[in-house]
């Protein structure tokens, strides 16, 4: 099979900036108490009538811009999000429509929360290194902020949580040492309950009703020790997992980009991966947890500041809601 490289990187988030002051004025907390348990300053939320596909449609011009591509030149697209731009069709569908590709291409969404690129990852790499397609978009997208209770009742979790998104172009590589080199995904649902938004479902008949609504079941809710336990476990494992499989170690790895969830979840992967803090790229006070969107977004930061040369090997890893979890390595 032949490598997957990526060749444009982009990202966006929405311009109105919520501040740890801001959120002080409509619950009841404190800036340092948010900046102390989360390592957040700040976040983008979009404004009404934006959504994921708005989002991504802007990072996704910059990765295109990047490769130095046309729209109709993408052979497919895919979308890793957990905030649906509506409840069908897929975000991906509508980004089809915003970039004005009508070539055919086929465009699905992929679903796996905060490790949603990293699962899309796998994906589109398999696309490109198995020669089915040559030219593949996948963005990761999210608006968390008008589904969070901004109240002091979902402070725990609506203090965390931030709107953007972030995109790659994936092509052929031409050097056979540069590119995707592996992709490791795992999922554990027995603690689906445990970081989860319960309604609406199709469980329910209504999907919906005005006592979910009074009682915030509409509202995400999450265990925060429980999340953070497993979190701290499982990325370290699953980043050793890709270093084994390629034969690597940890100090071969210049850069890291971890999932943006926690400042103090990754202050703890990195301390039991023995990985020195300056070589772990980190953007998550200044724009919160991003989900799906937060590695793409990290990617394109370092790849626009000048931190990855050809031949930079960079680790990936990410957790999130399912639980699932997952990890990749490139070789820039």
């Amino acid at each position: 099979m032949r490598r997957a490289v990526i060749t444009g990187t982009g990202m966006h988030v929405p311009p109105r900036v919520v501040t740890n002051a801001d959120l002080e004025k409509v619950m009841d907390t404190t800036a340092e108490w948010i900046q102390q348990r989360t390592g957040i300053r700040e976040r983008h939320h979009v404004d009404p009538g934006t959504g994921p596909a708005d989002l991504a449609c802007e990072a996704a011009r910059r990765a295109l811009e990047m490769a130095g591509l046309e729209p109709d030149q993408l052979d497919a697209i895919l979308v890793a999000s957990l905030s649906p731009h509506h409840d069908f069709p897929g975000i991906s569908a509508f980004l089809q429509e915003r970039l004005g590709v009508d070539n055919g291409c086929p465009a699905m969404d992929i679903r796996c929360q905060c490790t949603g690129f990293i699962y899309a990852l796998q994906v589109a790499n398999l696309f490109v290194a198995s020669g089915q397609y040559e030219r593949v978009l996948l963005c990761g997208a999210e608006v968390h902020s008008t589904g969070l209770d901004m109240t002091t009742r979902g402070r725990d979790v609506a203090v965390i949580f931030g709107d953007g998104a972030g995109a790659v172009i994936l092509e052929p590589s031409p050097d056979p040492d540069r590119g995707v080199l592996s992709v490791h995904t795992h999922a554990q649902g027995k603690h689906a309950r445990k970081l989860w938004v319960e309604a609406p479902g199709s469980v329910y008949a209504p999907r919906i009703s005005a006592e979910m609504i009074e009682e915030g079941r509409h509202f995400p809710y999450m265990d925060g020790r429980f999340v953070f336990k497993h979190a701290v476990s499982r990325m370290p494992q699953v980043v050793h997992e890709a270093l084994e499989h390629n034969a690597l170690s940890v100090e071969d790895v210049e850069l890291f980009l971890f999932h943006q969830a926690n400042l103090r979840i990754n202050e703890a992967v990195g301390q039991r991966l023995g990985v020195a803090p300056e070589r772990i790229y980190s953007n998550i006070e200044r724009y919160g947890n991003c989900s799906a969107a937060s590695i793409p977004m990290l990617l394109d930061e370092c790849v626009r500041a000048g931190r990855l040369e050809p031949g930079r090997l960079v680790g990936m890893a990410g957790f999130g809601s399912g639980f699932t979890w997952g990890s990749a390595l490139l070789r820039w």
